[in-house]
């Protein structure tokens, strides 16, 4: 038993040169795990924190036209349309078919030049007969006037005396008969057959005295006068038919450019209701190209800073190269309610041949405030409208981006107008991903 016990006893050489004890092992193994979480923390606050591809472009400042001129500034930009001031639809003031038209889109016409003519016939046949009445009128006027001819008076006359004539011969048969009566000679009834035939001559002389005074006199003042009436009359429905006539032949109402031609030959013209299909109200339209107004839309919140014959700069986007000066002609009585702004008319004061009703143009409107001493001109910044969130843009800086608030004005073909918040050479954002953050990493798309 003793032996026994004896060989149980550790031997400490042989522990030290053996292998490893289990705390050994725990020790290492929880090395290992650590090593490994920090390796999987480390990946995923690489991943978290990993640059947004984005893509970049400078910011440009256009610091030549923030100040138009020396003493100018900028108070307000604003964009519309060019329109002609005064534009003329055509009318025909008569029905008809177009005979001809003289004229098309684009042409240049002075007033009173011939661009459209009507079929004429209806109207001619309708004048010639209005004017065949007048001088049928006018010649009865004229008899009227001139009264009864020296023939006519002295036939008057001669039926007159031998009416006369025959009372006396009347007269002389009576006596006769009366005489012959008496004495027993002749019957009663042959006395009143003479008496009957002096009666009827007496009657007749009678009536032809009153019929020779009015040949002699003529005629009433009153008849001259109905006449005249007439004659008035005659003439203005030749008036009237001459004018018809006149307006079948239409004519350019101003000097101008024809913008729109509407009827062709053959067409049907009409002065009354005008259907989608059927006949056409009007021949052309055409304004005066020299008489150009921009139509604009300010924003009530910005129409305060705006007043009567207020100047500014018109620019194209057609033409931003060159400049017309401009005067607020005018300003609507009333608001839009719902789109929130008041139109405003701004004449174009030299205008050429550049400029083209309803070209987009962009107003810069100014005031003759002096600028500070050494104050350097207030920059003209346009940004892509993709670039612009929220009334805010980001931008790239030390590779990370940053938030910026702006604020804006009226976008053109060159961008949005950027008024406040950027000063020129930022590396803007453009497009910036819905999930990017102020700091979040970005990094320039290649390509």
């Amino acid at each position: 038993m003793e032996a026994d016990l004896k060989s149980l006893r550790i031997d400490h050489k042989k522990k030290a040169s053996g292998e490893p004890s289990r705390w050994a092992t725990r020790w290492i193994l929880a090395g290992v795990l650590l090593f490994l979480l920090l390796g999987a923390a480390r990946f995923g606050y690489n991943m978290v924190t990993a640059a947004t591809d984005v893509e970049l472009v400078r910011v440009q400042a256009q610091g030549g036209t923030a100040s138009l001129d020396e003493g100018r500034r900028v108070i307000l930009n604003a964009t519309g349309y060019i329109v002609a001031a005064h534009k003329i639809e055509v009318a025909s003031k008569v029905m008809g078919k177009v005979a001809w038209i003289g004229v098309d889109k684009g042409d240049k016409v002075k007033e009173g030049q011939v661009i459209v003519r009507l079929e004429d016939d209806e109207y001619r046949a309708q004048l010639q007969q209005v004017r065949g009445q007048l001088a049928s009128l006018e010649a009865r006027l004229q008899e009227l006037i001139s009264g009864s001819r020296p023939e006519e008076i002295a036939v008057a006359k001669a039926n007159l005396e031998q009416a006369k004539a025959d009372l006396e011969n009347a007269r002389i048969n009576l006596d006769r008969t009366k005489n012959l009566t008496s004495e027993g000679v002749l019957s009663r009834q042959a006395l009143d057959d003479a008496q009957a035939r002096y009666d009827a001559a007496a009657a007749r002389v009678n009536s032809l005295e009153r019929t020779y005074e009015l040949v002699r006199i003529g005629p009433r003042k009153e008849q001259i006068e109905a006449m005249r009436g007439q004659v008035t009359q005659a003439r203005g429905a030749v008036a009237f038919y001459e004018t018809q006539l006149a307006n079948t032949v239409i004519r350019a109402p101003v000097t101008g450019t024809i913008l729109e031609r509407v009827v062709e030959k053959g067409e049907f013209l009409t002065t009354s209701f005008v259907g989608e299909r059927g006949a056409k109200g009007y021949v052309v339209s055409l304004a005066d190209l020299n008489d150009l107004e921009v139509e604009l839309d300010i924003s009530q919140n910005d129409f305060a800073r705006l007043g009567p014959r207020q100047q500014g700069i018109v620019t194209t986007d057609a033409y931003p190269d060159r400049k017309y000066e401009g005067v607020i002609d005018e300003i609507s009585p009333e608001a839009n309610r719902q789109k929130a702004t008041v139109q405003v008319k701004v004449k174009i004061l030299q205008p050429d041949e550049y400029l083209r009703p309803e070209m987009n143009a962009s107003v810069a409107f100014y005031t003759e405030e002096q600028q500070a001493a050494g104050a350097a001109p207030k920059p003209v910044i346009y940004v892509p409208a993709s670039a612009v969130r929220n009334d805010a843009v980001f931008v790239a800086l030390g590779g990370k981006a940053v938030q910026r608030k702006v604020r804006t004005g009226p976008a053109s073909s060159r961008g949005v107008l950027i008024e406040e918040g950027l000063i020129g050479g930022e590396d803007l954002i453009v497009n910036p991903p819905a999930e990017l953050a102020e700091g979040d990493r970005v990094r320039a798309r290649k390509g």
